[in-house]
């Protein structure tokens, strides 16, 4: 989707790599149909039988996506299509069914626009819904999702977008985050217009121009003959500012090389003089390749072959080229011709194409008016509280989850919403209708490579919803779960709140950042910081007070160095000495020291003759 002949390929090497934090108190417009395909088609190769994967999909990532990477979304759905992407749409359904496109049901030639396939618009109704009761803000677009996502990135609404839809660029989208794993340590791709621009010199327009020469959403097949590494070498040609014009030009069969309208770097960097393009290259000699004759390199060796310290002329290597001016020149002269054969050739393709290129994609792409609000106004961005209620009743219908099940995985954007207003207001509230109250930081806890403060939330008056918050690890296990529990790498679950009971009273465990929760409870933090400080510090004065045998032992155990066989025993025997009260011996007795000698004169004596086992039981036994 988006422009054809792996685009995404050729910006590849400009893709900064980000975490989870990346997003963190920043607002991300999503394309709400790009996360419906791709996930649907995923959920469902893997189980076939999965109840309603599109609410499945948009509830968990949201609830992922504001809660632990901290993010604010503004979902965006799509609006009517232009009727040159319903008809691209067609042609894409007949080219990959493969069935002849100009024959109908009726045998009639298939040619009016069609609307929107029911079903898809039926579940991107049933997430728009979803995503209102979470309390999401959800704007719909003029014609295409993606070009108003660009449009709110462009205009500062927004900080980033969130589409695999290469021409986001295209509508003026100034980052873009192709896809992420939330649960995963590995990164995820972030292209900025800035390191495009950095890396291979393209502008929006550059872009639009490689969109209309290679193929797009809205003209499948672009210009016969023409990949992205051959439309990005014919645009880098012409500035920004004049590409589109020069395409117009060449597609009306004016060819700008011929005419010298412009000139190549090739023109730039080789003024010859005509004098010297109709000289004849000098002869060269056969047999070193310099220039020359072999009968006069024969008697003694040309000046090229004498730098080399040779008193004859040295045989030329394969794939010799040789360095003279003469040549140089020569090889430069074909390098020009070569490069405006192509340029001509370029133009000749263009020029055979009907109507190029088509200024109503061109209009398309350079629109900046794809929202259903006012310039001066803007859109409206708010995020409200969800409505749990209405929401356990929303998916109890749809996916037959019990109300335990939803309550559990609502707590962590709940809870995220909750330090949130605390961080901004310092007034007291509690969690999930007053039923849950900060308590204080368990420990770090470190989660696919990040770390997260580990929070105790305490019921204030245990009742039976917390047991329906215990039951519910259970239930889910059980009935229509059994085949939707897959994998979170997958379907981006969040963890499940842990639940402690310690002294008669019910805890709740979530994972919250570190920084929200040093902004909504700094005093909290700060004595939980001091306590680590403690902890540490004794930990290092009991290394310290340790024996240093066992100092040595475990440090070279924590370092991976294999010790010695006599530094291994000498160790292990302090540390045993050590245990029994003992003081390691550091000068053996008299009678031991003679019985060493007895053994080493009796070894000396014994007989050659006698085996390496044998003379091993007499020095030991």
């Amino acid at each position: 989707m988006g422009v054809g002949g792996n685009f995404w390929d050729l910006l590849k090497p400009c893709a900064r790599h980000e975490g989870v934090d990346f997003l963190r108190d920043k607002r991300v417009a999503v394309d709400l149909s790009f996360w419906i395909v791709q996930h649907d088609a995923a959920i469902r190769a893997r189980s076939p039988r999965a109840r309603c994967p599109h609410l499945r999909t948009t509830f968990f990532r949201t609830l992922t996506l504001f809660s632990k990477m901290g993010a604010f979304p503004v979902f965006v759905v799509d609006g009517e299509p232009s009727p040159l992407k319903s008809q691209a749409r067609i042609k894409r359904f007949f080219l990959w069914s493969g069935l002849d496109p100009k024959i109908g049901k009726d045998g009639e030639e298939t040619t009016p626009v069609k609307q929107r396939n029911r079903a898809f618009t039926r579940c991107v109704e049933e997430c728009v819904e979803l995503l209102e009761l979470l309390g999401m803000p959800v704007l719909k677009a003029r014609c295409e999702a993606e070009a108003l996502c660009a449009q709110l990135n462009k205009e500062g609404h927004v900080d980033a977008c969130l589409t695999a839809d290469s021409d986001s660029f295209l509508f003026g989208a100034k980052c873009v985050i192709k896809s992420f794993k939330s649960n995963s340590k590995e990164p995820f791709e972030v292209y900025n217009v800035s390191d495009i621009e950095a890396c291979l010199g393209l502008k929006r327009k550059q872009m639009v121009a490689i969109a209309l020469l290679v193929g797009n959403d809205h003209d499948l097949h672009g210009v016969p003959g023409f990949g992205v590494d051959t439309a990005l070498r014919f645009v880098q040609l012409f500035s920004a500012d004049d590409i589109l014009n020069r395409l117009n030009e060449v597609g009306k069969g004016i060819n700008p090389f011929l005419e010298e309208s412009i000139k190549s770097d090739f023109d730039v960097l080789l003024p010859f003089s005509d004098e010297g393009s109709t000289n004849a290259r000098s002869p060269h000699c056969s047999h070193c390749g310099h220039p020359g004759v072999k009968r006069a390199h024969s008697k003694i060796s040309c000046e090229y072959c004498l730098l080399d310290g040779s008193k004859y002329c040295i045989k030329k290597p394969t794939g010799f080229k040789c360095l003279c001016p003469t040549c140089d020149k020569d090889r430069k002269i074909k390098k020009q011709k070569r490069h405006e054969s192509w340029q001509i050739k370029a133009c000749k393709r263009i020029a055979a194409e009907q109507n190029f290129p088509n200024n109503e994609i061109i209009e398309l792409y350079l629109c900046d008016n794809h929202g259903n609000y006012k310039e001066n106004d803007g859109p409206s961005l708010r995020w409200d509280k969800p409505k749990v209620e209405a929401l356990v009743d929303f998916l109890t219908y749809h996916q037959h989850w019990e109300p335990s099940y939803i309550r559990q995985r609502m707590l962590p954007m709940l809870s995220t919403i909750y330090l949130r207003e605390m961080a901004s207001t310092s007034t007291e509230c509690f969690l999930l209708n007053d039923q849950y109250e900060f308590h204080s930081i368990e420990r770090v806890k470190i989660r696919y490579g990040h770390a997260y403060y580990l929070v105790k939330w305490k019921r204030a008056s245990c009742s039976t919803i917390l047991h329906d918050l215990s039951k519910g690890e259970d239930e889910c296990e059980e009935g229509e779960h059994t085949e939707l529990c897959e994998s979170t790498d997958m379907l981006d679950e969040p963890e499940v709140p842990q639940i402690l009971v310690d002294d008669g009273s019910w805890f709740l465990l979530t994972d919250e950042n570190m920084e929200l929760v040093q902004a909504a409870y700094p005093k909290e933090a700060g004595r939980f910081q001091k306590e680590n400080r403690l902890k540490e510090l004794k930990s290092t004065e009991r290394k310290s007070n340790s024996s240093p045998g066992k100092e040595k032992l475990e440090s070279s155990k924590s370092n991976g160095v294999q010790l010695s066989i006599t530094e291994f025993y000498r160790s292990a025997k302090v540390v045993a000495q050590a245990k029994l009260g003992e003081e390691p011996q550091k000068n053996p007795p008299r009678e031991e020291q003679q019985i060493r000698k007895e053994r080493k004169r009796v070894s000396s004596d014994a007989d050659k003759n006698l085996s390496k086992s044998v003379r091993r039981r007499l020095l030991f036994d």
